[in-house]
């Protein structure tokens, strides 16, 4: 359906990217091996590009000027970020790893320039359409609705979001993520990772105390650790790493810029106002948990699938949940940027939509995201071109968040006064990352939403 083989070279210059990329983010074995995986790599990129030069054979203009952006961000994570690889190897190693990486980079930069003279000749239309929208929905996410229906929840969201940021008693929190007041600011960065982390603990107790998950005792610490300072250049904003479904380190990580109290940056901002609704998302009861639990299901189907509207939906419905469950009673910031994190999800349902059955134009997404998710132009223009690249993926957060709390109701109805919310989520991450129709299947006995899909 998406076809991105054939209409999109970013996703040859991500297979590079990411190779390196992903031997980088976690100490999972010795650097000397990791640097041999490199090289390994690295050695194989230049045959890569060539041969997407072959199948590229309906490029979308758009998004090949996205890919020469990403070719140009390269070097850095070559050079500078690989760089820390190095350290252990042999003489003869390290000069594989020099010839190798040379010719990675060069064989990216030849793309960029093929990419660049051959633009003329790409005229293949950005949408996917909306028979191939809906066949997406139905077929791969197994989703029981089409791109209207798609729309509608993310409008009704989104006016939600923005009334409930106009209830708070000062509008401009959602806006400004102001740090609360009187709250002195971290004296370091030591300091300011270690009360970020701590506030695990405050999570943990809300969710012991309202009775609303249970922790398994095989979950390991989620660490707030500074972003590297090779990684800069190429992942401004940070990540998460959960462990893998191989990895025998149970241990999380939220890599985070700097500290720097002045700065822009939205993560940092936001941890500087009140950091729980963002490590509620990506650490417990976020993804760091979810994905705990679902590398250890028994069956190896259910262990290896990675349904995005089930990761992304159980994340995003725990930050409301912990809001509606009183955690941000006592900060008003708090409450303000889940708001605002809510909105915005909400903008990411039309664009996704409207991109991909060519309803928009980019600059009419770029604009949608700024004037209704309430987003500066850089990240607009990020978001915008993230739904561009990969229709499908922006929508995984609401809709995912709407089918879970349908299936809440659905569960309370079947339970009545036996219902306990600790048993509805418990049952629903056992079962893995799984399309929320074959969850709601298992969890009820009914395959009426399964069988309803109109599968080709």
């Amino acid at each position: 359906v998406l076809r991105r083989a054939r209409r999109d070279p970013g996703l040859y210059v991500e297979e590079c990217t990411n190779g390196i990329f992903s031997l980088l983010k976690k100490d999972y074995q010795p650097r000397r091996q990791r640097a041999r995986s490199a090289i390994a790599r690295m050695r194989t990129m230049p045959a890569l590009l060539s041969e997407a030069r072959t199948e590229l054979v309906e490029v979308v203009p758009l998004l090949a000027s996205l890919a020469r952006q990403s070719v140009d961000g390269a070097p850095p994570l070559f050079n500078d970020s690989l760089g820390i690889l190095e350290d252990d190897l042999s003489a003869p190693e390290r000069a594989d790893l020099v010839n190798a990486r040379e010719g990675a980079l060069r064989a990216l930069k030849d793309f960029g320039v093929w990419l660049k003279s051959a633009e003329k000749s790409f005229n293949a239309p950005l949408a996917i359409g909306r028979e191939s929208y809906d066949a997406m929905l139905h077929d791969v996410y197994l989703l029981p609705l089409d791109a209207d229906q798609l729309v509608t929840i993310g409008n009704i969201e989104l006016a939600r979001a923005k009334a409930m940021e106009s209830w708070l008693p000062d509008p401009t929190l959602a806006d400004t993520l102001r740090r609360p007041a009187g709250k002195p600011l971290p004296a370091n960065g030591g300091e300011f990772r270690r009360g970020y982390e701590a506030q695990t603990a405050a999570l943990l107790q809300h969710l012991a105390r309202h009775e609303i998950v249970t922790i398994p005792n095989y979950i390991g610490p989620f660490r707030i650790v500074e972003l590297p300072a090779a990684f800069k250049p190429t992942s401004p904003g940070g990540f998460m790493n959960a462990p893998g479904v191989f990895d025998s380190d149970p241990t999380g990580f939220y890599f985070l810029p700097e500290y720097n109290p002045r700065s822009e940056n939205f993560y940092l901002r936001a941890a500087l106002s009140d950091p729980r609704p963002i490590l509620g998302h990506e650490g417990i009861p976020g993804h760091f948990l979810q994905i705990s639990i679902a590398n250890r299901n028994t069956n190896e189907i259910r262990r290896m699938h990675q349904d995005g509207v089930f990761v992304e939906g159980w994340a995003l419905y725990g930050e409301e949940m912990l809001l509606r469950t009183g955690l941000y009673d006592d900060s008003p910031e708090g409450q303000a940027q889940v708001m605002r994190l809510m909105r915005y999800r909400a903008a990411r349902i039309p664009v996704d939509v409207r991109l991909a059955t060519g309803e928009w134009s980019f600059p009419q997404a770029v604009d949608f995201f700024m004037n209704e998710g309430g987003l500066d132009r850089e990240a607009a223009t990020g978001e915008a071109a993230g739904a561009a690249a990969t229709p499908g993926q922006k929508m995984n957060y609401m809709v995912g968040k709407y089918q879970i709390e349908r299936l809440l109701g659905l569960y309370r109805d079947r339970k009545g006064k036996d219902f306990r919310l600790r048993d509805y989520h418990d049952r629903l991450l056992a079962n893995g990352s799984l399309p929320l129709s074959i969850v709601e299947w298992l969890l009820l006995g009914d395959d009426t939403t399964f069988r309803s899909l109109k599968t080709k």
